[in-house]
């Protein structure tokens, strides 16, 4: 079972890596995770249900470390789907106040989760078996209401805690980076007037970021002294695009299992067919 499982927590990070690369809009993004995270764990409760722990470690384990992994994205997913969802239209300073905001949203579970955080966070273990078994609940730990409702045969009283823990990480830094975007939104704004000819980029994001990093590492600005986020600003600046967080998004080009240079490749394609067409008249 535990081989099923970690393949299966590979082949969702692998489609939702894939997800976050190819769709820019937020939103869109959030409904496409969370579809393929609901189906992935609707193929982790069957495994489940088809195959015994063998012992009580074994299913400590899953409760606490496996399960979480897969429930933290779907939390991680919706709350931010539902964060830009409400987001304000305004200028930076009120987008920015909204954010803070959600922090402190952040922060309130956590004050109402102290105990179990010391406890999770210190890799304490001498609860586990109230807090990890099915079945085992202690209404004198404090439980939520939702419990009660959900399946006993697929949950225990703290597995979802923990999700939860992870997702607000996740948050967290998914809000910290809005933070950086608002500032560096600014500093673009701040830029001299643009040319009186104005192009847009109509292609991907990350299409912009293969040429972005192809540019910085052929050392073509500046014979080569120019800082990758100052080439970035430009590219930015001269082609009307909110590149965004650039940097996470060439991270995950370099994990791609494919080519992960798959627009600099279209490129020379399409240029030598230019040619060859043009030789052929």
């Amino acid at each position: 079972m535990q081989t099923k499982i970690n393949k299966l927590i590979s082949e969702l990070n692998e489609q939702l890596n894939f997800i976050d690369l190819e769709i820019d809009n937020q939103l869109i993004r959030c409904e496409n995770a969370i579809e393929i995270i609901l189906k992935t764990i609707k193929i982790l409760r069957t495994i489940v249900h088809k195959n015994n722990f063998k012992a009580e470690g074994e299913e400590i384990q899953f409760f606490k470390e496996l399960k979480p992994q897969f429930t933290s994205k779907l939390i991680y997913y919706n709350m931010v789907y539902k964060i830009e969802m409400k987001k304000p239209n305004g200028g930076n300073r009120v987008v920015k106040k909204y954010y803070q905001n959600e922090l402190l949203k952040l922060k309130a579970f956590f004050d109402n989760e102290l105990d179990f955080y010391k406890y999770y966070r210190s890799g304490s273990t001498y609860l586990d078996y109230k807090y990890f078994l099915r079945g085992k609940f202690d209404i004198k730990l404090s439980l939520d209401s939702y419990y009660f409702e959900t399946d006993s045969t697929f949950s225990t009283s703290h597995d979802f805690k923990v999700a939860r823990i992870l997702a607000n990480d996740l948050i967290q830094l998914y809000i910290e980076n809005q933070f950086v975007q608002i500032d560096h939104k600014d500093d673009r704004e701040k830029m001299n007037k643009k040319p009186s000819i104005n192009l847009s980029w109509t292609n991907s994001k990350v299409a912009l970021t293969e040429l972005l990093y192809a540019l910085h590492a052929e050392g073509v600005f500046n014979n080569g002294n120019a800082d990758i986020k100052d080439i970035a600003t430009y590219l930015e600046h001269i082609f009307n695009i909110d590149l965004g967080d650039y940097y996470r998004t060439y991270l995950e080009l370099r994990m791609r299992k494919t080519s992960r240079t798959k627009f600099l490749s279209s490129l020379t394609e399409s240029l030598i067919k230019k040619m060859d067409e043009a030789d052929e008249k």
